[in-house]
């Protein structure tokens, strides 16, 4: 049996001793199967940052476990989760996060460099993630060459090259307007429809209305699991 992509078990997350103590999750437990479209929702203080930020390696729970793609992170130094966050998870932030004086190409080659691949075969597949966010004519265009959606686009291409198990979008359409928001979302129904598994985080309706499954949380624990 195909172990699923997110196992997260009564996590909780404390920052903070004595009076400052805070209980930013408080025992949070959801599975995000292979294929799986999900939005993760709530407010400011919720605890969605807390939890994304666990989701993406980038921060350990204080008690429960959490398994992404069969790995229990619990077991994994910093570097072994290095190697887990650019092999397992495609990153895409509300601010693109491009670097500026390079080709959209190079932005997509880049975690492909970082895991040792060579030149040609980074060339081919930043092609290919490149024509998958139909721009296949921007690719030697550098970021400020670009329209906000499309620098999106790119982020989320550079997201795809690993062949993640996940896509892990946080906020993705927050820095965008209305037609580009539309644009990038396209992009996400696409990969989605294609079985690539998505978890992205907002706190618009609009936007969560495109998952498949909305999980909402409030004061750190889920409030809300519901398939649409």
């Amino acid at each position: 049996m195909t172990a699923p992509v997110l196992d997260v078990r009564d996590v909780t997350k404390v920052y903070g001793q004595g009076e400052t103590r805070v209980r930013a999750l408080r025992g949070v437990s959801l599975r995000v199967e292979r294929g799986d479209y999900v939005a993760i929702m709530g407010q400011s203080g919720s605890g969605k940052s807390t939890l994304m930020n666990i989701l993406g390696c980038l921060d350990v729970p204080t008690e429960g476990r959490y398994l992404l793609d069969g790995n229990d992170v619990r077991h994994l130094d910093e570097h072994q989760l290095s190697i887990l966050r650019n092999r397992r998870i495609g990153f895409i932030f509300q601010s693109f996060n491009l670097i500026p004086r390079m080709s959209a190409l190079a932005n997509v080659e880049l975690p492909l460099a970082y895991g040792g691949i060579k030149g040609a075969v980074r060339r081919k597949r930043a092609l290919a993630a490149l024509d998958l966010v139909g721009l296949a004519d921007r690719v030697e265009h550098e970021p400020n060459e670009l329209s906000g959606g499309q620098q999106q686009r790119v982020a989320v291409a550079r997201a795809l090259v690993t062949s993640p198990a996940l896509l892990l979008a946080d906020e993705p359409t927050g820095n965008l307007d209305t037609r580009s928001t539309r644009d990038v979302l396209d992009v996400l129904d696409r990969l989605s429809r294609a079985g690539r598994t998505i978890a992205l985080i907002t706190h618009e309706d609009e936007v969560a209305a495109r998952a498949r499954r909305v999980i909402r949380l409030v004061d750190g624990e889920i409030v809300e699991d519901s398939v649409r």
